[in-house]
């Protein structure tokens, strides 16, 4: 038997085949060819483009693992998060869709927080009104191309729009609503009082599913865009953060994990809808039922050391000394001959501003302490724990809510760096874990897939049978001393920013 994971991703779109020991047979991707930012701060995507890169990406990895579309026994997908789709009467797109990234709705923000009051807002929604969440993007649409929404009939969020156009049913899971700023995530709901207040018609919104439900089939013409048998049943799956999530074993309380991609987050698993009263992190519905999630985000993780690459690393004598090497590598062995603490040299990784603690799209980047002796090394470590600093800052306000840590999971490049992953658990100050198989959010969509077709009678179980660590990362007590002092001084730093360009 074998299941699919589709990740609808910003860049593209990966398929992956897994069987029912957790192996991955095979994986294909197809790229998204159309992205557009008509003004700074705009970001737009046209969601045909991902249905024909799903297309593409299925029958690739259907070819490449060898596997029949009859042995497929379930699908499952996953994607970016909080996108804006609009459709017609007729199930066509209205306009390009709004994706995660877009900054435009400010205004909209403030507009929520004059009709609710921030406090009321995040005790009907556990969060606060952010540029990010669909519901803002809904709003500017409405209120600056008002015949574009009055065309509207129905709303979805990016991959359950190709899930749509794989099966014809509307549907979309519990952790992906959770990002819409309409879901009464507490009980698992839509908000009857934040859509009528907003004035947005239910009757807009899809039907809501747990993860692992399976809430459609491949229909006649999914699978001839597909190559998938048509009546394979698909589940309903979950946003990138939760079905990556699972895919690393982020099932039970006090489960937590650490990813470092584009931007930076810390996911855990909790037994109940935490709160936090200041909306610093993102309180939302797990792809696991009757389980909930805290997530921090760091907006600039990976991108500060792709920065620091693009604009200073390839000119350095150091990575032209070594043609043919992955800079990034060449960056870890420089960076390993700095000490902890890189002697001072502090990176606040603000180059997008913030959300995770501080909430600021205003917020500024800053390369603090340095020196006449201080060296490239020290640079480039100093971000590598700049980042971890700012991931830490979510541990902190974990300790706050009293939401418990057992165990700290490593992924992204965060977790295939050995220096970046000793600097976590330094900064940390505990054991982190690195998985054998760390697949992102396709392989999490591919357990949900399995989990809904009865391979496993839960998610959790499903982790346990096929999840493994393959190695474990324990904090150097002196490192992480440091480290522990330097965080103290990297917090002040924000402050002191503020005054500055706030």
């Amino acid at each position: 038997m074998s299941y699919l994971g589709i990740d609808v991703g910003t860049g593209g779109t990966r398929a992956l085949v897994m069987d029912a020991q957790g192996n991955v047979v095979a994986s294909a991707s197809a790229e998204h060819q159309n992205f557009a930012s008509p003004r700074p701060g705009w970001a737009e995507q046209d969601p045909r483009d991902w249905w024909q890169a799903c297309g593409s990406a299925v029958r690739k990895v259907l070819q490449t693992s060898g596997v029949k579309a009859e042995d497929i026994q379930c699908a499952g997908f996953s994607g970016q998060m909080h996108g804006a789709v609009l459709l017609d009467s007729a199930d066509e797109i209205v306009r390009p869709a709004l994706i995660w990234c877009d900054q435009r709705s400010e205004a909209q923000c403030v507009e929520l927080e004059e009709l609710f009051g921030r406090d009321t807002l995040i005790k009907l929604t556990c969060n606060p009104p952010l540029t990010n969440f669909t519901l803002t993007k809904f709003l500017w649409v409405r209120e600056t191309e008002p015949q574009a929404w009055a065309r509207v009939a129905h709303v979805m969020l990016p991959k359950d729009y190709v899930r749509f156009r794989l099966t014809g049913e509307r549907a979309i899971d519990m952790a992906d609503a959770s990002g819409t700023l309409l879901l009464d995530v507490a009980h698992r709901r839509w908000s009857d009082e934040v859509l009528t207040k907003t004035c947005i018609d239910k009757k807009l919104l899809p039907a809501l599913f747990e993860s692992p439900e399976v809430c459609g089939k491949v229909s006649t013409a999914g699978a001839e865009a597909t190559g998938l048998r048509a009546g394979t049943p698909v589940v309903a799956g979950a946003g990138d953060q939760a079905a990556g999530a699972v895919g690393m074993g982020i099932a039970r309380v006090g489960a937590v994990s650490a990813t470092i991609g584009t931007s930076g987050v810390v996911f855990a698993s909790t037994d109940r809808p935490a709160l936090d009263p200041a909306g610093r992190l993102h309180t939302f519905c797990h792809a696991i039922p009757g389980r909930w999630h805290v997530m921090g985000v760091t907006q600039s993780a990976g991108l500060s050391l792709r920065w620091y690459r693009d604009n200073f690393g390839a000119a350095s004598p150091g990575v032209r000394a070594k043609d043919g090497r992955d800079p990034y590598d060449v960056f870890a062995e420089e960076a390993a001959t700095a000490p902890a603490g890189s002697e001072g040299v502090l990176w606040a990784p603000y180059l997008m501003g913030e959300r995770t603690p501080h909430l600021d799209p205003n917020a500024r980047a800053a390369l603090v302490g340095l020196s006449a002796s201080h060296t490239r090394a020290h640079v480039i470590r100093a971000i590598l724990e700049g980042v971890a600093f700012s991931l830490k800052d979510s541990f902190t306000i974990f300790d706050e809510m009293r939401i418990p840590v057992t165990s700290i999971r490593l992924g992204g490049g965060g977790a295939r760096s050995p220096l970046w992953r000793q600097i976590q658990a330094d900064v940390y100050g505990r054991e982190v874990e690195i998985v054998a198989a760390e697949e992102g959010a396709a392989y999490g969509a591919a357990i949900l897939a399995g989990t809904g077709a009865g391979e496993w009678k839960s998610v959790e179980q499903a982790c346990d049978a096929i999840v493994r660590v393959a190695k474990r990362v324990p904090p150097n007590p002196k490192d992480s001393a440091t480290m522990h002092n330097a965080y103290q001084s990297y917090r002040k730093v924000y402050p002191g920013l503020r005054g500055i360009v706030g």
